[in-house]
């Protein structure tokens, strides 16, 4: 990609930190720890919302398959769902990759990235990335752990940031001794 969005951190989640951070952001990712209060959750999150949400078809959605390999898919949830935003060079590897699998299935595009270079599946690993996303002023979370995206009501380019974050804010207040969170925001580059 060209250097017009960048990558930085989130540094805190109330107002004044958030302030700090360039503007406009186009995607969030969210590093947490994988417990089992999560893991417990989440199963019951898919039970709840299976055939409940309606997702818009310009989502774009890959299964992650690859153990290790959620940092990946949350990049690619991040900048395929915004490619109208970013700039990429003409040689990108990236862009390659999204305009071949733009047409399929989320399952389809996991056996593509399969086909490069991965860690084994059964590394063990206790973090996890996910994204993100506003489509269509809906703000969607995009695990490739999960079967499918997860709707989190109305945002708009304004409120982004912020409607991420009380998400987030979720998934923190879900293990509260916890720690290891890390939250990273893909905004245009204020330099």
């Amino acid at each position: 990609m060209k250097p017009t969005w960048q990558f930085g951190d989130v540094y805190g989640l109330d107002p004044e930190l958030l302030s700090m951070v360039p503007r406009p952001v186009c995607a969030v990712l969210l590093l947490f720890p994988v417990t089992e209060k999560y893991e417990a959750f989440k199963q019951e999150e898919e039970e709840k919302l299976k055939g409940q949400q309606q997702v818009s078809p310009d989502i774009y959605f890959i299964k992650q398959t690859i153990g290790n390999a959620c940092g990946t898919i949350g990049l690619i949830h991040a900048v395929a769902n915004n490619q109208s935003h970013l700039e990429f060079e003409s040689d990108s590897p990236l862009k390659k990759f999204i305009e071949q699998t733009v047409k399929m299935t989320p399952e389809e595009r996991a056996t593509f990235l399969e086909k490069d270079e991965a860690p084994s599946l059964d590394e063990k690993v206790n973090l996890h990335f996910i994204a993100f996303v506003n489509v269509g002023g809906q703000l969607y979370e995009l695990d490739g752990r999960k079967p499918f995206p997860v709707v989190h009501g109305k945002t708009s380019e304004d409120t982004f940031l912020e409607d991420a974050v009380e998400v987030c804010k979720i998934f923190m207040a879900r293990d509260p001794q916890e720690v290891r969170f890390t939250i990273i925001a893909l905004s245009k580059d204020s330099y």
